[in-house]
């Protein structure tokens, strides 16, 4: 139940709440059909993770999944790329919560203020990361709560106050401007649901952390997957009901929407909530995120050993530091900016994990244990093509940054020296699991 609520939080962040205005102005109505198309195109690849988990115990995900399947570069270009996620995921909270600040009042508006507050939470969730970190467990259960009890509070409450009138018409207006323009609007909604989606691959990153990880890992993906569908499609469901075409009208519709049907304490509690849950995804973001390139240091030797070395409260403090100062950049771009990058950064991640329950089904390397993806390559192959279809969403400038990132990371790994040792234990490792 832990990793399940862990994994509840992981996925529903900020997009939950922000995002419902700008896939109803591409979709309409039909956003409800979109947020279940988009889910059920992630479960496939959250499939594909199940799979994955159940082969392997270690902690890193993406990254470790194709360390095993494509060979050391690959691994470690996937793990910056993961890092590089983490550290726009991070960001994105930090600007969502300014952006609810905002609505509450203009002078959060004002540049000075803006930043002083973004770069001050910043330094506060790396203090705590260096001398606190016990805090973090009680502010992700917290965090969690939070957002569960909004978000039950405004479908069952809000259900009584929709209108049927809001339900028409069925056919988006896009569709009226041709199959081209449709399928443009249809993408740019897809891609925003796809990111809220996204979080679910943070899970097994932690995986050496979780008691028998190769089993409960894939019942956790599959049960958050299916538990984040119901939810969002509800909300947005009841979003829609309640304030129809003015929805596009608001930063925060969910809050309005619960306001306009049972009056200014239903704001109240759902920005309450939303600023909790805003808040809880940052900081589980401020731990997460160093973590993950301390252990690309630590455990493979992919990262100079500097960059993973701990103070004495057991701290990466160097790779806390190092995604400090990569979040403060970032938070100079837009939310939706940010969204783009994190789908693009997932995307990247996707593609060779697939590849590699592809390779592994093939080969028979590294057994299943607890989970089995059924109906042989099926599965993968419809994630993979599915996936790629997001790369028609993409512009320049989110392709620019994934490039740009890629390139750097490939350039510092010819001057990041090797351990030898390090690389003969994980040869021993594949021939045993071979073997086996």
């Amino acid at each position: 139940m832990s990793i399940y609520f862990l994994g509840i939080n992981g996925v529903i962040g900020s997009g939950a709440f922000l995002l419902p205005q700008t896939i109803y102005k591409d979709m309409n109505l039909m956003s409800v059909f979109v947020t279940i198309c988009a889910a059920l195109t992630v479960s496939m690849v959250a499939l594909c993770y199940a799979d994955l988990s159940s082969r392997f115990t270690g902690s890193g995900a993406a990254w470790l999944y194709s360390y095993h399947a494509f060979g050391r570069f690959t691994g470690y270009e996937l793990g910056i790329y993961t890092w590089f996620l983490g550290c726009c995921t991070y960001a994105a909270e930090i600007v969502a919560l300014l952006t609810i600040l905002k609505t509450l009042s203009p002078v959060f508006s004002n540049h000075a203020v803006y930043y002083g507050i973004a770069i001050g939470i910043i330094v506060l969730f790396t203090i705590i990361n260096l001398f606190g970190r016990t805090v973090v467990k009680l502010v992700d259960n917290l965090s969690s709560a939070a957002k569960m009890i909004t978000i039950l509070i405004f479908i069952i409450i809000g259900a009584f106050f929709i209108h049927k009138m809001n339900f028409t018409p069925v056919i988006p207006k896009a569709a009226t401007l041709g199959v081209g323009p449709y399928f443009k609007h249809f993408g740019a909604a897809f891609s925003v649901v796809f990111y809220m989606f996204t979080g679910f691959s943070f899970i097994p990153i932690a995986a050496k952390q979780m008691n028998n990880p190769e089993k409960n890992i894939p019942k956790v993906l599959i049960s958050v997957m299916i538990t984040v569908t119901i939810l969002y499609a509800l909300m947005m469901l009841v979003a829609i009901g309640i304030l129809g075409s003015k929805m596009v009208n608001y930063s925060t519709p969910i809050a309005v929407a619960f306001q306009k049907a049972v009056g200014d304490w239903g704001y109240v509690l759902v920005i309450a909530g939303m600023l909790i849950s805003v808040i809880g995804v940052a900081f589980a973001g401020s731990f997460n995120t160093p973590s993950l390139i301390a252990s690309l240091a630590n455990e493979h030797a992919m990262l100079p050993k500097w960059i993973g070395k701990k103070n004495k409260h057991d701290a990466a403090w160097v790779a806390i530091l190092l995604s400090a100062i990569i979040t403060m950049i970032l938070i100079t771009q837009s939310y939706l900016f940010l969204v783009s990058c994190i789908v693009l950064a997932s995307f990247i991640q996707y593609v060779p994990s697939i590849l590699a329950v592809i390779k592994f089904k093939h080969t028979n390397e590294f057994p299943n244990n607890g989970f089995k993806l059924p109906f042989s390559y099926v599965i993968p192959a419809l994630a993979l093509i599915i996936s790629c279809y997001m790369v028609t969403n993409f512009t320049w400038k989110t392709i620019l940054v994934g490039v740009v990132v890629g390139v750097l990371a490939a350039v510092a790994y010819f001057f990041i020296e090797k351990d030898e040792k390090v690389e003969e234990k994980h040869q021993k490792y594949l021939s045993k699991m071979r073997n086996k």
